[in-house]
């Protein structure tokens, strides 16, 4: 059976309740980098939307952020992110989502990211349109680089690799409205999609991070590329510019 958009909305609102229920309790935390934490609610969210996804859609394979590549039968792949934003989720910032794209023949062709403490539901099906909670959304119709609004992230290997992002930051911070820095990629690229940034930047990234945001974001019209211009943005070396045409290609210069 392939899944359906509705499918992909159930999935991430039950995952999005164990977030919920977990959020102002303390954490069991666990370091997978000097930086790079998890919790034991990932570990929860992630082994919910694992067992669901093998119980009603069995043979598929499942890359996920905790758990990595499952294997699978068939061609139809899912990319999880159980909890995008976990460094904001361990402080109590209320900031995060889970993030549900589904591929079939490699081509990811359904997106859900739930924010569960706003309750929006960020989603998309290829060629139908990206919508928040229902709604359909657009990007910005921003065309001067002065006057947009901008969002980044930042790798876990900052303080030694060097592509650091901060001279990008300070270049684009400098020739625009601000550079904000939210903590979650797949929140950052939906927001591109419904009009509240005008775009989004961000280097090293995984593929769940970022399948299904970076659907949405096509579909509410954004222009989604690798950073070097190129359309491939999910597979390795994984990085995205997500932006207003109108931007798009004053951004893509200068992060040339």
């Amino acid at each position: 059976m392939m899944p359906t958009l509705f499918n992909l909305e159930c999935l991430s609102r039950e995952a999005g309740a164990i977030l919920r229920e977990g959020y102002n309790k303390e954490h069991t935390l666990q370091y997978k980098g000097v930086i790079d934490l998890v919790t034991e609610i990932d570990h929860a969210s992630e082994a919910f939307l694992i067992g669901e996804i093998q119980s009603q859609f069995p043979g598929g394979r499942i890359l996920a952020e905790e758990s990595g590549d499952t294997g699978g039968e068939n061609e139809n792949h899912w990319y999880i992110d159980p909890l995008d934003g976990t460094v904001n989720y361990a402080h109590h910032i209320p900031v995060f989502c889970v993030s549900i794209a589904y591929a079939s023949k490699g081509v990811v062709t359904l997106g859900a990211v739930y924010d569960p403490l706003r309750d929006e539901m960020f989603t998309a099906e290829r060629g139908k349109g990206a919508f928040l909670n229902g709604n359909k959304i657009q990007v910005s119709n921003t065309t001067e680089l002065q006057k947009s609004l901008l969002v980044t992230g930042f790798p876990y290997d900052t303080w030694n690799t060097e592509l650091d992002n901060f001279k990008y930051f300070e270049r684009l911070a400098k020739k625009t409205q601000g550079v904000r820095r939210l903590g979650s990629a797949a929140l950052d690229a939906c927001y591109v999609g419904a009009g509240r940034f005008d775009g989004f930047w961000e280097f090293a990234l995984r593929p769940w991070d970022i399948a299904a945001a970076g659907l949405i974001a096509e579909e509410a019209g954004a222009r989604v590329t690798a950073i070097d211009g190129g359309p491939e943005y999910i597979s390795a070396p994984q990085s995205i510019l997500a932006a207003a045409p109108g931007v798009y290609e004053k951004i893509l210069a200068e992060l040339r």
